[in-house]
């Protein structure tokens, strides 16, 4: 009788354990590219938001009015227009202090955005550590799984007096499948994590410029109207 050498016969014909490996590599799997496709469209959209509010805070708009716009959608907002929203906010609040120093106002500003953009890099990098942690594993997981079977394959081997390729080949091919569905699992995690590092970096690299560009600018109309 020939044995099943289609995946599903494979995998019911491996050992619980073998089986086991098998079920938790399909579900990183699956976590990953859930992981993936959500942090995609987020990335996607923080992109978008960032160089629309850029290009209106650009635009030669006037700062007050563009606050009460943020303001009335403040709930709504995050990126780049989140950081200049509470920057803003801040600088107001401060302002309007009785004996109010320009350097503690533009400091006290400052500390605000940098709140927010911590905030708003917890957010972009969620998600991450977990593909960093399953492109990482997975092979590993996958190459347990591989050795434990051809190990319960070489075992039942011995207990014959004559080994045939028919006999040697569906253990060992139900072992390697655990290796495969570990470089399935890891190499999409990798590759994304890869991609997704980068993309963080210069959204926080542009927030860091406009937060910076934004401190200037309000210093400068605190200058301005101190005098």
């Amino acid at each position: 009788m020939h044995a099943d050498m289609s995946f599903l016969g494979l995998f019911l014909q491996a050992s619980v354990l073998v089986k086991s490996v098998m079920l938790l590599l399909l579900g990183m799997s699956i976590y990953s590219w859930t992981l993936i496709f959500s942090r995609s469209r987020m990335l996607k959209a923080a992109k978008e938001s960032l160089k629309s509010f850029e290009e209106r805070f650009w635009s030669g708009h006037d700062l007050s009015r563009l606050y009460k716009e943020t303001a009335a959608r403040s709930e709504r907002v995050n990126g780049g227009e989140k950081i200049f929203y509470t920057g803003f906010k801040e600088f107001s609040r401060l302002h309007r202090m009785p004996g109010r120093k320009v350097e503690g106002v533009i400091e006290g500003a400052h500390r605000s955005m940098r709140v927010t953009l911590s905030r708003e890099m917890d957010d972009l990098e969620s998600g991450l550590p977990a593909l960093a942690t399953i492109g990482s594993i997975s092979p590993y997981i996958g190459l347990f799984g591989t050795v434990w079977g051809i190990m319960n394959s070489f075992i039942a081997l011995g207990e014959v007096q004559q080994a045939t390729l028919s006999m040697v080949a569906p253990g060992i091919a139900e072992a390697l499948i655990a290796t495969a569905m570990g470089l399935f699992a890891a190499i999409p995690a990798v590759m994304a994590y890869n991609k997704f590092s980068t993309q963080v970096g210069q959204l926080e690299a542009s927030y860091v410029n406009l937060m910076e560009e934004f401190t200037s600018i309000l210093h400068r109309q605190a200058m301005t109207e101190s005098e």
